[in-house]
């Protein structure tokens, strides 16, 4: 893990740019404005691969009336619904999608950091149609045999004794319920989260939520408690290493434990690599004396995987790069390419017998639904046999890291690059010295418009970038190709040089 120079906290998305890909959806941007001297959007990368089965004829028509039926009906969410334009998809395969005018993008957000494995997988869309055909739905208190298979599946990779899966419908849930049993197995109700992060829309997810998603439905009587994690580049602590930032975090969470009581914490909830807030991979040791601190004081550790699980960081969770074993786990989207709904929590040994002959007071009428727990088995053995997880990690040591370093080094607007496997983020910036951010903290309208020019640029050269605050994240398919990884790498290139009009020395 690399830290080459990174950002402030992620907020809601600015307007004009890519949504963020996380635990919740953000609204699509609207279409890009022509940017001068940019070949066509529909115009393919010389060279570039795209679907196996080829575009289908452009059809707007069909365009039109399916954005027709969204617009009259469909409610999005994080969105002003009068000032969206979502595009009308008519496709997609591995790491590309398609509209009805015959645009084609290679998808550099993979839905919303989900599709692992990218979109239409075979086996998968196979396993999906077969158990639909045998047993498409059952109540979650009855032995499914699909169920237990992923369960036991999710449970083989998960790190030391979180043999026992609780399984939601997506990532917030998971949080939800983490939460709900580290305050019913400890006793205490307060609960520390860090400023930077993201953990869903639910009520107790979003109050652990530190950006300012958070604010409108903050009441400030939830019982959580933020605190600043280690973020080396924009360092609250004014460390001048890694190793510093490391001790000067923990020393700051101990003070805050000190101080809030730590008799009356229940968790610690992090997310292990922290990803809408801009994909900041913890310094070496931070995560053992977090769980260090965890097991003095009695606290249950909760580390959010629902972003970093399955292969984003190049380990099944990213939990194994700092060998540190939580309490409670949390996943969802990479666990079946978001394909059908599906999250959860694994759990260990000890919070599971606290509820061996004490009820766990939550349910959900969809938990392990068949088609997703399908959806999941075939995932999870897909990644094995074709070596998804190898893979990941060697494209980003071998072709994203070094070609998004190569990129920083040629452009000013580039502050730093940091991240792992499929799971990297560009910090851009109007001034290298000072690290002022290419645009406000939550900028919007005309404040945001070197953003909007760099999104507008990246989809005229058919690429789908994730772009949130002052900062775009590269967060391809897992199974990302070597040409496909260089052709995102031109066209994000491309665009750089229109973030670069922007700063300081321009």
């Amino acid at each position: 893990m690399t830290a080459d120079a990174t950002s402030r906290p992620a907020a809601a998305p600015a307007s004009g740019a890519a949504g963020p890909a996380s635990a919740s959806a953000s609204a699509p941007a609207p279409a890009p404005a022509p940017v001068p001297g940019a070949a066509p959007v529909s115009a393919p990368v010389s060279g570039a691969p795209g679907p196996a089965s080829g575009l289908p004829a452009p059809d707007p028509a069909t365009g039109a009336a399916v954005k027709a039926a969204d617009r009259a009906h469909v409610f999005h969410s994080w969105s002003a619904q009068a000032l969206i334009d979502p595009p009308a998809v008519a496709g997609a395969e591995g790491a590309y999608f398609w509209d009805h005018d015959g645009n084609r993008y290679l998808d550099f957000t993979s839905g919303l950091v989900f599709t692992n494995i990218g979109y239409q997988h075979p086996g998968v869309v196979a396993a999906i149609q077969e158990q639909a055909a045998r047993l498409v739905t059952f109540a979650p208190g009855f032995a499914v045999d699909v169920r237990s298979e992923a369960a036991r599946l999710i449970a083989e990779r998960t790190p030391g004794d979180l043999d026992k899966v609780f399984f939601t419908n997506g990532g917030a849930e998971a949080v939800e319920n983490a939460v709900r049993m580290a305050r019913l197995h400890t006793g205490r109700h307060k609960v520390l989260s860090a400023y930077r992060s993201y953990h869903g829309a639910t009520s107790a997810a979003i109050h652990l939520t530190g950006d300012p998603r958070r604010w409108p439905s903050d009441t400030g009587a939830a019982g959580v408690v933020h605190f600043w994690g280690p973020f080396l580049y924009r360092s609250p602590f004014h460390s001048g290493s890694e190793a510093q930032e490391c001790e000067r975090a923990l020393a700051h969470l101990e003070d805050t434990l000190v101080f809030e009581g730590p008799g009356t914490v229940a968790a610690i909830v992090l997310e292990t690599v922290p990803g809408t807030a801009g994909i900041m991979p913890p310094p070496p040791g931070y995560l053992r004396g977090v769980r260090e601190l965890c097991d003095r004081h009695g606290i249950v550790l909760v580390l959010d995987e629902v972003m970093a699980g399955f292969g984003r960081t190049g380990r099944w969770f990213a939990a194994e790069h700092h060998d540190v074993v939580p309490d409670l786990l949390t996943f969802a989207k990479g666990v079946n390419s978001g394909y059908v709904p599906l999250g959860g929590v694994a759990i260990s040994a000890e919070i599971a017998a606290t509820f061996d002959r004490r009820p766990y007071p939550g349910g959900l009428t969809y938990s392990g639904h068949p088609l997703a727990c399908a959806a999941a088995v075939a995932t999870i053995r897909a990644m094995e046999e074709e070596g998804v997880v190898e893979a990941a990690d060697r494209l980003g040591a071998e072709v994203l890291g070094p070609g998004l370093r190569a990129l920083a080094a040629r452009h000013p607007s580039v502050g730093e690059v940091r991240g792992m496997g499929a799971f990297w983020a560009l910090e851009l910036v109007r001034d290298r010295e000072t690290r002022e951010p290419l645009v406000p903290y939550g900028a919007t309208g005309e404040a945001n418009a070197p953003m909007a020019a760099f999104t507008a640029a990246c989809r005229a050269r058919g690429l789908w970038p994730f772009v949130n605050m002052n900062r775009t994240h590269v967060v391809p398919a897992c199974n990302l190709t070597d040409a496909e990884a260089k052709e995102g790498l031109a066209a994000l290139d491309a665009a750089l040089s229109v973030a670069d009009e922007y700063t300081a020395g321009a």
